[in-house]
């Protein structure tokens, strides 16, 4: 009798672990490529929230005043003296006249209330006795220096001086403008302008 041959096994739909196979203990993890990457992806520029960077929305700190920049000023301002603080931009004048010839000097920059007084001071005494030897100094550019000066000092006043200890050598003030000699040969024109309008009356 012939034995019929044995039937084909049919594959198992799920595959069987092999029982001699044994896992390495040793084997690295294999990532999943298909894995979804963790956040969200950050745009170019922008640091994420709670890395040196304020989060979308933040209000970043508002920069105050300066201590020491005067009211109104955009920057803090140091005096270019003395490097000392308060300061103000301002500027200071001076005039001479001579016959025909005149000459005129500034000097600007920020002060503080003690290098702007001792500029002040004496950029006015010599404009009082050099401004007055010629016409249009006489009636002109010698009176608008003189105020523009005086305009200028209001600016200085208001300011505190610096703290000692915080700033560099200073302009020495000086004596007051009322207190120093040369500032009353000014009264050399106003005399002779005095003079010669007494004159003009009494022939009259």
């Amino acid at each position: 009798m012939t034995t019929p041959p044995a039937p084909n096994p049919q594959p198992h739909p799920y595959p069987q672990p092999n029982p001699h196979l044994q896992a390495n203990p040793y084997a690295q993890p294999q990532a999943n490529p298909y894995a979804q990457q963790g956040g969200h992806p950050q745009a170019p520029g922008y640091a994420a929230p709670g890395y040196g960077a304020p989060g979308y929305g933040a209000v970043p700190p508002q920069a105050g005043p300066q201590w020491g920049a005067p009211y109104g000023a955009g920057a803090y301002l140091s005096c270019k003296f003395c490097g000392g603080a308060p300061a103000v931009d301002v500027t200071f004048r001076a005039h001479r006249g001579l016959l025909i010839l005149m000459s005129f000097q500034k000097l600007s920059g920020p002060m503080c209330a003690t290098c702007g007084l001792g500029v002040q001071r004496a950029m006015t005494t010599q404009t009082l006795w050099q401004g007055w030897w010629s016409p249009f100094s006489l009636f002109l550019f010698t009176p608008f220096t003189l105020v523009w000066n005086l305009i200028a000092r209001g600016k200085v006043k208001k300011l505190q001086p610096p703290p000692p200890g915080q700033h560099g050598q200073q302009v020495d003030p000086g004596e007051p403008v009322h207190r120093r000699g040369l500032a009353y040969v000014a009264l050399v024109p106003v005399l002779w302008i005095c003079f010669m309008i007494a004159q003009g009356l009494t022939q009259s």
